[in-house]
């Protein structure tokens, strides 16, 4: 072997590790994949886990700012898009960020499977709106957020999984987004302590719930009304990107159909007792996880959730 070669097997490895440490539900399928997509699934959630942790780190703002300027650059530079016209990082010319051991993989698994650049750009970008932005006045506006952080996502994971036809895209897209604002709703404690709120202020007026409320914690009528619509609201994303299954490869179908059910159990057990995201976040107990990842590791498939 190389030492090319060797550079990349080691970024593989850093990106396995990464990966396992998180034990993500967006891991749930990664085990039905044969093993070189399960290796691009591991660089793909690596690289969108380390753009995260920048984003949400404890630094200050502007240095969060200035180590995701330089990721971005590294990232550009790695994918051989440089010329793109993205802003150049501060810092001096030799700086490299912290993550950078998970590119040589990243760049394998996107030249192996054609991702195109513009999703990893579209992760940046939604990095990006998380140091410059923490409330959002309508849903047309968190959508957006959610096609950069999240849809971008799905749609290169079906890149990795393979797919039958161009009609995978659009359910793909509602899946990211369906995804997405279960993580949200997961997250409302978690977010508020860091002065984030993803739920729509113009939702909360309509509900006459306050940020008053939320960090109160006050779990009345308002806001059991607000938590139905942003559940209502989900479930809808999960029906539209329902077909997504139907059009991938075997492994990619019991991969992303993994992720979809336990993401939904999740909106689920939300939807039982939605005050609890005001004390904690929620999570699925290892029972459940075990029971729903062995379905589709035995090639089960059922429809999206209603």
């Amino acid at each position: 072997m190389n030492r090319a070669a060797d550079t990349v097997e080691a970024s593989y490895a850093a990106c396995r590790r990464i990966s396992r440490r998180a034990r993500s539900s967006f891991s749930a399928g990664f085990l039905a994949l044969s093993g070189a997509r399960r290796r691009a699934m591991d660089a793909l959630y690596a690289f969108a886990r380390l753009t995260d942790d920048i984003a949400d780190g404890a630094a200050p703002l502007e240095d969060r700012r200035r180590r995701l300027a330089s990721w971005r650059r590294a990232v550009e530079e790695a994918l051989g898009e440089v010329g793109r016209g993205g802003a150049a990082a501060e810092g001096p010319p030799d700086h490299r960020p912290e993550p950078a051991c998970v590119l040589p993989a990243l760049v394998d698994t996107a030249g192996r499977f054609a991702i195109p650049p513009e999703h990893f750009h579209a992760m940046l970008d939604g990095a990006a709106m998380d140091l410059d932005r923490n409330r959002y006045e309508t849903f047309d506006e968190l959508e957006g957020y959610c096609r950069r952080v999240a849809s971008s996502v799905g749609l290169a994971c079906v890149r990795i999984w393979g797919f039958r036809g161009a009609e995978v895209f659009e359910p793909a897209e509602k899946c990211g987004i369906a995804l997405q604002l279960t993580n949200i709703l997961r997250d409302v404690k978690e977010d508020l302590a860091r002065d984030r709120i993803y739920l729509p202020q113009d939702d909360l007026r309509q509900h006459d719930y306050t940020e008053a409320d939320l960090r109160a914690a006050v779990a009345d009528a308002r806001f059991e009304r607000l938590m139905a619509g942003q559940i209502a609201r989900a479930r809808r994303y999960y029906r539209e990107a329902a077909p997504v299954v139907e059009w991938l490869d075997p492994g990619g179908r019991r991969a992303c159909g993994a992720m979809i059910d336990r993401y939904g159990a999740l909106l689920d057990a939300i939807a039982r007792r939605p005050e609890a995201v005001l004390h904690r976040r929620v999570t699925l107990g290892a029972p459940a996880k075990a029971r729903l990842a062995l379905r589709w590791l035995l090639g089960g498939y059922g429809p999206g959730r209603g």
